[in-house]
């Protein structure tokens, strides 16, 4: 066909994690590629109460139109309990219910971005994200991290050299793809700077409640007095995935322009879903749930750190998330993790290389693995295959 795409859509290349899930449907694969939250954890007998529940109360209404801004009664339950959590005060003014956090990136960019403006990021940062963002032809500003997260000196030199910058995104706790996470030093820097420079701050908070040790650290939002910052929040990595639903906490002002853009997009997310959600965390407690994930994924993520010391080369550079779902593998400089990859899948085992993690490119020297999704036996089975692959060339 001779067709004439959109010069925004021609651009766009297809999510490479997401073609490297198509390898998690092979059942002799071990896949540390995904961002999968383990499944045997979803509470299955539990939703299968809550929606029987859901149809019988209110079923009417659960497979109705809604409105824009999300169901009620969930978006009070965000206020009143996941909120508080980063130390933030809402109520259901401040929220509204999207597919995802992955729709809350999208919408950002729609409603910040024209072709050409300056986005300012991570390096690495979250390859959902950058796909989003890349469609609305922006132009990216890598800010370098260290254990502490990003490094807010530089990315208040970046902010002096292109004060037009149009929006700071950043992925504060346990970072995809890197683990690490932002000291609360830096967060409230980051608060300070997008109100003297009057830009927007776009909180990425997918993982903040997965943390192993410690407390959970107060949320970049919470120390935002101006409105600049935007959270985007999800239940996909605590609770259920497949319902897709997320949210965005913003400022009213804000808000209101994430909502016209979900009419244009999809009107509204699920009535059922949303009402399953709610009415779970009604009759369940879902911290205790995600206490009872937090004390598998530490489990899984020691025995992949310690594998990875047994079995890899010791030059091999890791990160040491202290939650989330994944560690960050720094290779020799020559070394081509996209290329590693084609060795690996003949041992049967896969990863997401690094290269795509970097907005402007370079650094094919990482790769990514995550830990939530393969049991403890499969974790250290996969980490040995990958040991035999990099030691081919150490």
């Amino acid at each position: 066909m001779n067709l004439r795409f959109s010069e925004r859509t021609s651009g766009i290349k297809a999510s490479e994690i997401r073609e490297l899930l198509k390898l998690t449907e092979r059942p002799d694969i071990i896949s540390f590629a995904g961002g999968l939250p383990a499944p045997e954890l979803f509470p299955i007998e539990q939703m299968a109460e809550v929606s029987v529940k859901v149809l019988k109360e209110d079923g009417r209404a659960a497979l109705q139109y809604s409105t824009t801004e999300g169901y009620v009664p969930l978006r009070e339950i965000i206020a009143r309990q996941r909120m508080p959590k980063a130390g933030v005060s809402a109520t259901i003014d401040n929220i509204m219910i999207t597919h995802g956090s992955q729709q809350g990136l999208e919408f950002s960019a729609k409603i910040f971005i024209d072709k050409g403006d300056i986005i300012i990021c991570e390096s690495p940062s979250y390859l959902g994200a950058l796909n989003a963002f890349k469609a609305y032809q922006p132009k990216f500003i890598e800010i370098p991290m260290d254990d502490n997260g990003m490094i807010v000196d530089e990315l208040e030199k970046a902010l002096e050299a292109h004060p037009e910058a149009k929006m700071i995104y950043t992925i504060p706790d346990f970072q995809n793809p890197s683990g690490k996470t932002m000291s609360v030093e830096r967060r409230k820097r980051v608060a300070q700077l997008a109100k003297i420079y009057g830009i927007p701050v776009i909180e990425d908070c997918p993982y903040g409640e997965l943390i192993f040790e410690g407390e959970v650290y107060p949320s970049i939002k919470s120390f935002d007095t101006e409105g600049y910052v935007v959270y985007l929040g999800t239940f996909s990595k605590t609770f259920c995935p497949g319902l897709r639903v997320g949210w965005v906490c913003a400022d009213p002002e804000i808000l209101q322009k994430y909502v016209i853009v979900k009419q244009g997009a999809d009107l509204q997310c699920s009535s059922m879903a949303q009402r399953e959600t709610a009415m779970f965390m009604q009759q369940y407690d879902l911290d205790e749930h995600i206490a009872k994930i937090k004390t598998i994924y530490k489990i899984r993520r020691d025995i992949m750190l310690q594998s990875i010391k047994d079995y890899f080369p010791s030059e091999v550079k890791y990160t040491c998330p202290k939650g989330g779902l994944f560690t960050w593998v720094e290779l020799r400089k020559d070394l081509n993790a996209a290329q590693l990859l084609e060795e690996a899948l003949k041992e049967k085992v896969a990863f997401v290389p690094g290269g795509s993690f970097f907005p402007n490119g370079g650094n094919e020297n990482h790769f990514r693995l995550n830990y939530s999704n393969m049991n403890e036996q499969l974790i250290v089975e996969g980490i040995k295959r990958l040991g035999k692959v990099l030691r081919n060339y150490y």
